[in-house]
């Protein structure tokens, strides 16, 4: 028996930091892509701690420790969740609308002008108006990412077997070999050309299923001015992310 071998320590699932003076918790995950240790905060969630494949827990541990002040920076800079309640205001296609309880019990929430005012107007109880608007939100995705999809894989010549919505907490779309793609139903908050330049960019992964020049090219050649829904979404994404419905 090796008296001086050492069990190596097992990677948990979480661990905890203290952050000005309160635990924080802060999820770890293995990725089998990653070449280094990296601590990220996603879109929607608390920390995340990559390690790679080859990853130990104590050097994971101490790169942890080593950035705790860059995440205390980013934990108080960080948006808080934001629920769409009444009287609050939610961004449909990137044009704020203020948030109505009609009060009715029946009836479809609706687009309205109120005073001056654009409203949209949702019925229901109000313990059940968040998810009554955002079950029309994702419609509202649904209808617009379904029909920029097409436009886009009629002109790459690709065919696409399904679009749906998700509530991915860190990612706008995916799209599989087969045709299958999934977004993100808070997309249809965004300005409309955002939209479009995520419906161009999972297309074209049907032509490339990779981020090289050739896919770039494709995206191109399908959206031309891509660079400015690109490039919003890198700025504001983030923003986005906070409504929880």
């Amino acid at each position: 028996m090796n008296l001086f071998f050492r069990a190596k320590a097992k990677i948990p699932a979480s661990t905890t930091i203290e952050i000005d003076g309160a635990p924080v918790t802060v999820t770890v995950r293995v990725n089998a892509r990653a070449r280094s240790y990296r601590l990220s905060i996603p879109h929607s969630g608390g920390p995340l701690l990559t390690l790679p494949p080859h990853g130990k827990w104590v050097e994971a541990e101490a790169f942890l420790a080593r950035h705790r002040n860059w995440l205390a920076a980013r934990i108080r800079r960080a948006p808080e969740a934001t629920s769409f309640a009444d009287g609050g205001t939610v961004p449909l296609r990137g044009v704020d609308h203020r948030i109505v309880g009609t009060g009715r019990v029946r009836g479809r929430v609706e687009v309205a002008e109120m005073d001056g005012e654009t409203v949209v107007l949702v019925p229901g109880d109000i313990a059940h108006q968040a998810r009554r608007l955002t079950d029309w939100l994702k419609e509202q995705a649904q209808a617009d990412l379904a029909a920029r999809t097409a436009i886009h894989a009629a002109r790459l010549g690709v065919t696409v077997k399904s679009v749906r919505m998700r509530s991915q907490s860190s990612r706008w779309g995916s799209c599989s070999s087969s045709g299958n793609i999934n977004y993100n139903w808070r997309l249809v908050l965004a300005p409309p050309f955002v939209l479009d330049y995520v419906a161009a960019h999972e297309v074209a992964h049907l032509v490339e299923m990779n981020h090289s020049a050739a896919f770039w090219a494709t995206v191109k050649r399908t959206l031309p001015d891509m660079e400015k829904g690109r490039a919003w979404l890198k700025a504001h994404g983030r923003q986005l992310m906070v409504y929880r419905g």
